[in-house]
């Protein structure tokens, strides 16, 4: 007996998912979305959202994917809060790809995969407690709250460099706390920290906490791995930028992944090495990580997506 075969399903539910959801679903391919552990995605874990395009006076992460999700829904899309836990893929055109949402399996001419980046952290109970309070993993999102005030960037790669640069032309001081007693990054983005005035590096050192009150950084406590000297920076903002990790472990050996894990899709497109498999968001995109590029690629997903179907008839 066939099962019931779906036209569409979205792995994810960031602002890829959703607005793919939108797109597929205005298309008539009535879409069934499934929200994973963390609905809403990174987006849910930011306070303010300002830099979205149609949001005049900012909003929050939370809200502005409440938003995004009514819109899908007002089409008709299915939006379950289960998580995809295996795929099976198929490799023919116009196969069929088999889903599992624990013991429930799903089946799908397309599937669009959303399911994003998580950023790296130290892993301190600290970082916890002052995220949205001080701690970002995000520069481009949360460094405008910083203008004028002191930071610390946490990391010794090309992030690290390009979140530190950045910050410094907003705040008045960034200090880089590098672990070992070289930056990981490139020449380039190395020479752009040089030659920043207001950045300044501390090799050997590490933040092994933060201090505050009523949940607001105003203490890095930083440790000289080398002497073991523990000391403290006065900061407002506190920016984790060791690394995200694409959230790719159920698609491995299955579909063609980067060395970092992320999907590889065709130059501009959403296309991956499978026919009828889509990627979109910052599972596929570790450049630009923005709600904003993230939701565009969605719009590519669908559309593709659309497309295939379209010439399987």
């Amino acid at each position: 007996m066939e099962q019931n075969i779906l036209d569409c399903v979205i792995v994810g539910s960031g602002p890829s998912g959703f607005t793919a959801a939108i797109y597929a679903a205005r298309a008539d391919l009535k879409p069934e979305l499934y929200t994973g552990l963390e609905p809403g995605g990174q987006l849910t874990t930011t306070t303010e959202v300002d830099n979205f395009p149609g949001y005049p006076a900012g909003i929050t992460g939370p809200e502005m994917m409440m938003d995004l999700q009514k819109q899908a829904e007002r089409f008709d899309t299915k939006v379950h809060y289960e998580m995809i836990t295996k795929v099976e893929f198929s490799k023919e055109v116009g196969g069929t790809h088999k889903l599992y949402a624990g013991n429930k399996e799903i089946f799908a001419k397309t599937v669009i995969i959303s399911t994003g980046a998580t950023a790296k952290y130290l892993g301190l109970d600290d970082e916890k407690k002052y995220n949205g309070g001080g701690v970002s993993a995000c520069a481009t999102c949360d460094g405008f709250f910083y203008r004028g005030k002191d930071v610390v960037v946490v990391g010794a790669g090309d992030t690290a460099a390009e979140e530190a640069t950045y910050l410094a032309k907003l705040v008045n001081k960034v200090t880089m706390l590098v672990r070992k007693d070289e930056f990981r990054a490139s020449k380039a983005m190395v020479h752009r920290v040089q030659n920043t005035p207001n950045i300044e590096v501390k090799f050997h050192h590490e933040l092994i906490g933060i201090e505050g009150e009523n949940n607001l950084v105003e203490r890095a406590v930083v440790i000289n791995n080398q002497t073991q000297e523990k000391s403290t920076v006065d900061v407002h903002g506190i920016f984790i930028a060791i690394g995200h990790k694409p959230n790719t472990d159920i698609f491995k050996g299955q579909i063609d992944l980067d060395e970092n894990g992320y999907i590889e899709t065709e130059k501009g497109s959403s296309r991956t090495n499978l026919p009828g498999v889509f990627a979109a968001g910052d599972v596929q995109d570790h450049i630009y990580r923005q709600a904003i590029t993230a939701a565009g690629s969605g719009c590519m997903a669908a559309m593709d997506a659309e497309k295939y179907l379209a010439e399987l008839h």
